[in-house]
């Protein structure tokens, strides 16, 4: 598979799993949580599939299209490590749902930070919250959801966090 091909599979899982994410939190009263700004697309897509929720951005270093970078009371600039311990005293309340993005093609990294990851977003999610991840989260109080059709395994991730 060509690596367009590969994007193309990631991007329509990813959209796939934010609309199933909508669906589950629709009746949740929370914002929504995005890990990793990047160009600022699946942000964009967030505004669009949930105009009515606020929308809190982890990022270590701004480089998204200017259109698609949030306000600063919704943007927490910094490493995760820094910013996400004491985030809920940014958040409006306990978010609904958790969108990540943070793979960066180091595998050893990656897992190094979803372990981490996995534990220290719970304080900031809802009871019942819907996490959407990139990278496996293989920790207690998260538990594992079936992937909307079409999407194959192990190349997005959704987990339920416990009640």
């Amino acid at each position: 598979m060509s690596r367009l091909d590969s994007f193309i599979r990631r991007a329509e899982a990813q959209r796939d799993c934010l609309a199933d994410a909508a669906r589950r939190t629709d009746k949740m009263h929370g914002p929504v949580i995005e890990l990793g700004l990047g160009n600022g697309r699946t942000y964009d897509h967030l505004r669009h599939l949930l105009p009515a929720r606020e929308i809190f951005v982890f990022e270590r270093k701004v480089a998204a299209h200017p259109d698609c970078v949030p306000d600063a009371a919704h943007l927490l600039l910094g490493d995760f490590k820094e910013t996400i311990p004491g985030a809920m005293a940014h958040l409006s309340a306990p978010a609904v749902l958790l969108h990540g993005d943070v793979g960066n093609g180091h595998a050893a990294k990656n897992s190094e930070l979803a372990a981490w990851l996995g534990s220290a977003i719970q304080p900031l999610l809802a009871p019942g919250a819907v996490v959407i991840f990139d990278q496996e989260l293989n920790s207690p109080g998260l538990e594992p959801l079936e992937l909307p059709s079409g999407v194959d395994g192990g190349r997005y991730f959704m987990y339920q966090a416990g009640e």
